[in-house]
């Protein structure tokens, strides 16, 4: 087997003096940081390393490699995350004005590139579970009711798995779009470990969407920041890789790019034997909790209604039947057992596993639930409400260019939305630029204030609104 990019950044750099960039000139003993971060391997495009816009040598072969793994005609690195990569997806599958459709619980990377591209969006709403607010899987029927009415949309944006881990028919709805001549690309920011293995449900890349992304780093042993793109076919391959010249930068980190090439490497090697160990782990865990009286793991005895298929390494505890929030169950899982999760909500809180958790980890995890759960009581139901379906007044990308001010809360009713009010994580808009303020909406906002990212940052009683 041919050296890592790692082997290689560590075998051929020391005897070299670097006068190109950067500037710390691999002297690591410059500063304990620059130690302890590998400056001693962190270069530029020199000879023999590869170019990734025009990648050739050592980084062409793990690409290619990525795209043999997961099935893909071809695979892009990324290092901005999915983020670069749905940007980059969405122009190329796009032309400027052109009608997309989209899940409206789709990542803020899908509405930056609506606004930047001049598209014209049609929503998607699913349902969501009552006791905790968890969007169910795409509506199939639904969507082919929407497909029949949009004739004129040229491109499909689907999230799968979600940020919980619900998955949807991919087969079924990118089978629709195609049928109708619409293209696909799935958000599979959350599922880069599907189909590498039985131990998990099948990857988006089996669907045959036109294209798939990835972030390594959610799920898998990959740096953060660190993604992968998958065309369909050469077309598809070719105009994504022209809109990644754009999106991505001119100068990518040799770190996080020997990050991605181990990530797949160790996949080729080991991935099987580690997804084996990664399943038993998550099924010891759920073993652990079964007798666990008032907090809920998701899907612990059957799949929730609405929802098509889940991916079992999201561990969702739902407190709805409890005297506690999802905030105050994640402030005791944080400060009485030093365990830090992905996401907290009002009526449930999300351990995030992964390829590098262990036996010991989750076991840590389902006892310190066992001693929680044994403290609470039963408390009174409480009823989760879907994202409220919203009027759109102007185009977003027309919202974005006008003047506004910052209007208080109790004056906002009706106004039109000048800035994205955004629930992070996971990153989905309550409110896009040039929507209408709707008392839903206001009410939203009152119960999630803690949660929502704004222009205002420093005043959450504060909306931007346009002079109309």
């Amino acid at each position: 087997m041919k050296d890592s990019l790692y082997d290689k950044l560590n075998q051929e750099l020391s005897q070299q003096i670097a006068m190109h960039m950067p500037g710390h000139k691999r002297n690591a003993s410059l500063a304990p940081y620059l130690q302890g971060l590998r400056a001693d391997i962190d270069i530029t495009e020199i000879k023999g390393f590869d170019n990734l816009h025009a990648a050739q040598g050592i980084l062409k072969e793990g690409m290619d490699k990525a795209a043999k793994l997961w099935g893909a005609h071809q695979s892009f690195y990324l290092v901005n995350g999915s983020t670069g990569g749905i940007l980059a997806g969405i122009r190329a599958l796009t032309r400027r004005g052109d009608k997309i459709m989209m899940q409206r619980s789709c990542h803020m990377s899908v509405y930056h590139s609506v606004a930047l591209y001049g598209l014209n969006p049609v929503y998607l709403y699913s349902d969501v579970m009552k006791d905790c607010g968890i969007e169910v899987s795409l509506d199939t029927e639904r969507l082919l009711e929407c497909l029949d009415a949009n004739p004129d949309a040229r491109l499909l944006v689907v999230c799968s798995p979600s940020y919980e881990g619900i998955l949807s028919d991919l087969n079924d709805i990118v089978k629709a779009a195609h049928e109708r001549g619409i293209k696909v690309l799935v958000d599979a920011a959350h599922g880069a470990h599907l189909g590498l293995s039985s131990c998990f449900a099948a990857g988006a890349l089996s669907s045959k969407a036109d294209i798939v992304v990835h972030s390594l780093h959610k799920t898998l042993p990959s740096l953060t920041q660190t993604a992968i793109a998958h065309a369909a076919d050469a077309k598809t391959a070719l105009s994504l890789a022209e809109q990644l010249d754009v999106f991505q930068t001119s100068s990518p980190s040799y770190l996080l790019m020997a990050s991605i090439d181990g990530c797949i490497r160790l996949l080729e090697h080991s991935g099987k034997a580690l997804m084996t160990q990664w399943q038993h782990a998550l099924l010891a865990f759920k073993n652990s909790v079964a007798d666990l009286e008032h907090l809920r793991i998701l899907g612990q005895k059957e799949l929730p209604c609405g929802v098509w298929a889940q991916d079992m390494s999201k561990i969702v505890i739902i407190t709805s039947d409890t005297r506690i929030s999802g905030y105050e169950l994640a402030d005791m899982l944080r400060n009485q057992y030093g365990i830090e999760t992905e996401l907290a909500s009002d009526c449930f809180v999300l351990a995030q596993t992964g390829l590098g958790d262990t036996k010991q980890s989750l076991h840590s995890l389902a006892q310190a639930l066992i001693g929680i759960d044994s403290g609470l009581s039963r408390g009174k139901p409480t009823a989760a409400k879907p994202l409220p379906q919203t009027e759109a007044v102007l185009p977003a990308y027309e919202a974005l260019d006008l003047p506004y001010l910052l209007t208080p809360h109790s004056a906002a009713l009706d106004k039109i939305c000048a800035e994205y009010l955004v629930l992070y994580p996971p990153g989905i808009p309550l409110l896009v630029p040039g929507e209408r303020i709707s008392s839903e909406v206001l009410q939203m906002l009152k119960g999630k204030a803690a949660q929502v990212r704004s222009k205002s940052k420093n005043d959450l009683g504060v909306i931007a609104t346009l002079h109309l």
